[in-house]
C-alpha cells in the first residue's frame, strides 16, 4: 500500500548518542566529565534543599565527597548518557540525560533533569532541553522521544506538555523508589510531530520574544 505509515521495510538502526557538546545562545550542554565539572556542581546540588531530590531515585548527598563519588560513577555510563547544562557565564548549573537508547528500534528517553536554582525558569533551561530534543530527531533521526516521570510530580507533567509532549497515560505501581510507590506518567513526542513542535521552540527563544527584563512576551506552545 502506497504511503503506508505502518511500513518499515526501508528502516535502518540509527547511531548512539555522539559526545559532540550542543551550542546554543543561551547555554550549552555537554557530556559530563567530574575532572571539569564536579567542583560547581557541588556547590550547586549539595546547597540546595532537600526536597530538590524528591522525585530522583538518588540523593540527596550526605555531604560534597558522596556527591563527587555519585557524579564519578555515572559519569562512566553510557546509558543514562549523563549531560551537564553550562550557562552563559561557563557555570554548569545543571544535569540531564539521555537514556533508555534504543537504536534498533529509534527511541529515546530525556530524563535525571535537575536543575540549579540560576538555572530553574529561564530560557537557557528551555533551550537546554531543546538542543537535546534536536539532537534526538535531527541529528539522529530517531522516531520516538519519550519523557517519563513521577504522577505526582506536577512541575514536570507541565514541562512535558509545554515542550509539545504527548500525555500517553500514568503506569500505577510502576516501582518502587526511595521506599516510596512511583506511578509513572508516560509523554512522548514522534518524528512527524516535531516540526512543529521545534518551530514552537524557535520562536520562544528568539530574542524578540523578551523585554528588556528578561520577560517573556508569549508563553511556548500558546
Amino acid at each position: 500500500m502506497a504511503n503506508d505509515p505502518h511500513d518499515l521495510s526501508q528502516w535502518t538502526s540509527r547511531a548512539l548518542p555522539p559526545m559532540t557538546p550542543l551550542e546554543g545562545r543561551t547555554c550549552r550542554v555537554e557530556r559530563l566529565d567530574p575532572d571539569r565539572h564536579s567542583e560547581a556542581l557541588t556547590e550547586v546540588f549539595i546547597s540546595a534543599p532537600d526536597e530538590t531530590w524528591a522525585y530522583l531515585p538518588y540523593g540527596p548527598f550526605a555531604d560534597a565527597s558522596a556527591f563527587q563519588t555519585w557524579l564519578t560513577g555515572v559519569a562512566q555510563k553510557s546509558d543514562p548518557l549523563f549531560q551537564v547544562i553550562i550557562d552563559a557565564t561557563d557555570r554548569p548549573v545543571g544535569l540531564a540525560s539521555l537514556m533508555r537508547i534504543d537504536p534498533a528500534n529509534g527511541v529515546i528517553e530525556v530524563g535525571h533533569i535537575h536543575l540549579g536554582p540560576s538555572l530553574k525558569q529561564t530560557p537557557a533551561a528551555t533551550e537546554a532541553i531543546f538542543l537535546l530534543m534536536c539532537r534526538v530527531f535531527d541529528e539522529l533521526g530517531y522516531r520516538r522521544l519519550e519523557w517519563k516521570c513521577n504522577a505526582h510530580n506536577e512541575a514536570s507533567r507541565n514541562a512535558a506538555l509545554r515542550f509539545g509532549f504527548t500525555y500517553e497515560g500514568t503506569f500505577r505501581q510502576a516501582v518502587i523508589v526511595k521506599g516510596r510507590n512511583r506511578d509513572t506518567a508516560w509523554f512522548s513526542l514522534l518524528d512527524q510531530e516535531w516540526p512543529a513542535a521545534k518551530q514552537n521552540f524557535l520562536t520562544w527563544l528568539d530574542p524578540k520574544n523578551f523585554d528588556a527584563s528578561g520577560r517573556q512576551k508569549s508563553s511556548l506552545g500558546s
